[in-house]
């Protein structure tokens, strides 16, 4: 998505509201402001406006709110287009999703809640060049890759094809055992805490007793886009009927998009191929980034 706005743009978070003013507040991923207007809503979640979009429109900044949850001082919102990304406070990422007006008067922005965190008065709101650029990560899933018996070829395929494709190097490149319980918690760890917008499994799609890729996927999604691991299947039966056997699922955790791939560097090559020409119109729809579904995307990835 564009960046037509100068990297590092900092300022000061100087008032909080719900139903009214707060000395602070807790931002929640996946549901906004506990409490406040548009909890819960996938991209309406938390609305800002800056102290000096009410003083341009002859506003006094009263204490209670215009309808913003947020007011901040010496970032110009409005010269950030919809998909970027903001620091706010220690922990807190919000992403821009759409421009509105505050009582119909004073501009503002609206964002979706990306990291959670609790954001105080004095608090600082920021840009980051590396929340805008795509952020991925690639898990292998092998007992003897995790064992270091047989190395791991698959994950470096993966994430060299994605380094190429989106113009950004990965978060991790990880190889764990085939242990549901570890990569339910590192697929939540990278998805909340790390903020990947994709998440590329490779191994334990299979029929072995062993694999549980697919469950372990499964568990910590909110929903699933069989679309894609239908398509992957489809392509693979063209080469070969052993691709019926893949029980490989893809889905989102928030606007994080999750894809089980097969475990053979081969396999990883020609299902990357399926997935790369809409990755970048998925990527920009799952962030909530308002998108035409007619065409291919109109801005480039992050």
């Amino acid at each position: 998505m564009g960046s037509d706005a100068p990297d590092g743009m900092r300022g000061t978070v100087v008032a909080l509201f719900t139903s009214e003013e707060q000395d602070s507040v807790e931002l929640v991923r996946g549901v906004g402001i506990p409490g406040a207007t548009s909890t819960g809503n996938d991209r309406r979640q938390v609305s800002l406006v800056a102290l000096e979009a009410i003083e341009a429109y002859g506003l006094a900044p009263a204490p209670r709110s215009l309808g913003e949850h947020l007011r901040t001082r010496g970032i110009d919102l409005a010269a950030l287009v919809e998909g970027r990304r903001l620091r706010l406070g220690s922990t807190a990422v919000v992403q821009l999703t759409e421009r509105s007006q505050m009582a119909g008067i004073a501009p503002c922005v609206i964002a979706r809640v990306l990291r959670s965190g609790v954001v105080a008065r004095g608090d600082s709101i920021a840009t980051d060049a590396a929340l805008d650029r795509p952020r991925f990560a690639v898990v292998t899933v092998s007992d003897r890759g995790a064992a270091g018996s047989r190395p791991d070829e698959s994950g470096p395929i993966a994430a060299s094809i994605l380094r190429d494709a989106l113009g950004a190097e990965p978060l991790a490149i990880d190889v764990l055992p085939d242990d549901a319980g570890l990569l339910e918690r590192r697929l939540i760890a990278l998805a909340d805490d790390e903020i990947c917008d994709l998440i590329v499994t490779t191994g334990g799609t299979g029929l072995a007793p062993r694999d549980v890729t697919p469950e372990a996927t499964l568990a910590v999604i909110d929903r699933e886009v069989p679309g894609i691991a239908e398509a992957i299947r489809a392509a693979g039966l063209a080469k070969t009927p052993f691709a019926m056997l893949s029980r490989a699922v893809c889905g989102q955790r928030g606007a994080t998009l999750i894809v089980n791939l097969s475990g053979s560097p081969k396999a990883v090559r020609e299902q990357l191929a399926v997935l790369l020409p809409v990755l970048p119109h998925v990527l920009l729809i799952a962030s909530g980034v308002p998108q035409s579904c007619a065409g291919p995307a109109t801005h480039a990835p992050r």
